[in-house]
Order: C-alpha cells, then structure tokens, then sequence
C-alpha cells in the first residue's frame, strides 16, 4: 500500500471526528454567525501566521540524507508565504478590526496546536511537521469551498471576505497531489511521525472549533 494511502487509512476515524464536530457541521448545512465566522478567521489567522516558521524549523533540522523531504519543505515555504495576510483582508471585509485581531491572543486551543508542533519538530522529528500539513490542507481542500459558499449565502458577505477560503478550496487540491507524492517517498520511519502527528493535529484542530462562540 502506497504510504499515502496507508497515512488516510489509520488517521480515518481522526479526520471522522474532525468532520462531526458541531460548529462544522453547522456551518456546512448554513447555521452559522457573523460572530462565529470572525472568531474562526481570528483563530486561522493565530496559527497560519506560523506556517512558514514551522516549515522553516522544520527545514532547519533535515540534513543532506533527506534531501528529498527538505525539497519538499522548500517548495511549501513558497507556497504558504503570506497567507495570514489574506486572513486579516478577510476580516476587514466582514467589517472587523484586523488590527486588534492581529494584536489578540490565539485561544488556547490555538496556542496548543501550534507550541505542539514546533515542540515536535525540535524534540522529536521534523517530519512530523507533514502530520500538521496533511490535516490543514486535506481539511481546507474537502470544506472549505463548500464552507465559504455556505457562509456567504447565509450571512450576505461580499467575496472579499472568503479569499482565504476559496483559495484554499482551489489551491490544496493542487497541494494535496504534491503531499501525496512527498509522503509515497518518504521513509517507513519518517511515515510513523507523519501519522503520529497527524492523529494529534486532528484532535488539536478540532478543539478550535469546539471553542467558537455557539
């Protein structure tokens, strides 16, 4: 079995228990607020904003006997470059104060996810950095074009307020063929990490959105 598919088969019942969680349930089916949207814009923005310092550590720690993996890091390094700024448009498009969001502090199941991560990449092994990438951007390329129509047919938002949304929808799709082609050539050792962290990530991602206003 490529490591690909292996990755999707033993993290399946974590991705299941993302996709029940309430708040994303009731965005899909179009039971979302104004409120809710802007706090989980304000929550992507917290942990987006250290996507290319986490590739960047991980990067760091990935010598020349992984240059495959590294290449890898490059490539989404280049990719991933200001993305957060897209989030803070977004909010200023839903009529919030990108400023004072910016300025805010993550929730604590934000500041969890990402301390995390980084902690694993410096502690244990910076290919599970990949667990991190799978959840986001699989998670981003299965919803969230569904979601920001939802939203914008609920709630009367311009499409400058879904730009990190619709991108996402469009772009991962993209991004999930490279991850799958990163992840088939990587090491039985390194998939261990991956699905480590991709079980962990799961859990983490889904208690921000346990934590969004009702």
């Amino acid at each position: 079995m490529p490591f690909f598919e292996e990755l999707q088969t033993r993290t399946a019942a974590e991705r299941q228990a993302l996709l029940a969680v309430p708040a994303i349930v009731d965005c899909l089916a179009g039971r979302v607020t104004r409120a809710r949207y802007v706090a989980f814009l304000r929550e992507a923005y917290h942990h987006v904003k250290h996507t290319v310092p986490l590739l960047m550590a991980c990067g760091s720690r990935l010598g020349e006997d992984r240059s495959t993996l590294r290449a890898a890091v490059t490539h989404y390094i280049a990719e991933e470059a200001g993305h957060e700024q897209w989030i803070l448009e977004d909010l200023r498009a839903c009529g919030d104060d990108a400023y004072a969001a910016r300025r805010a502090p993550p929730a604590p199941a934000t500041e969890l996810l990402v301390a995390y991560v980084y902690d694993y990449i410096a502690r244990v092994n910076p290919a599970g950095m990949l667990g991190m990438v799978h959840v986001l951007e699989g998670t981003s390329s299965a919803l969230a074009t569904r979601a920001a129509r939802s939203i914008a047919a609920t709630l009367g938002l311009p499409p400058a307020a879904f730009s990190y949304l619709t991108s996402h929808g469009a772009l991962d799709q993209e991004h999930v063929r490279f991850f799958e082609d990163t992840v088939n050539a990587a090491t039985s050792e390194e998939l261990e990490h991956v699905v480590h962290v991709a079980k962990r990530v799961y859990r983490l991602y889904g208690d921000i959105f346990r934590e969004l206003p009702a």
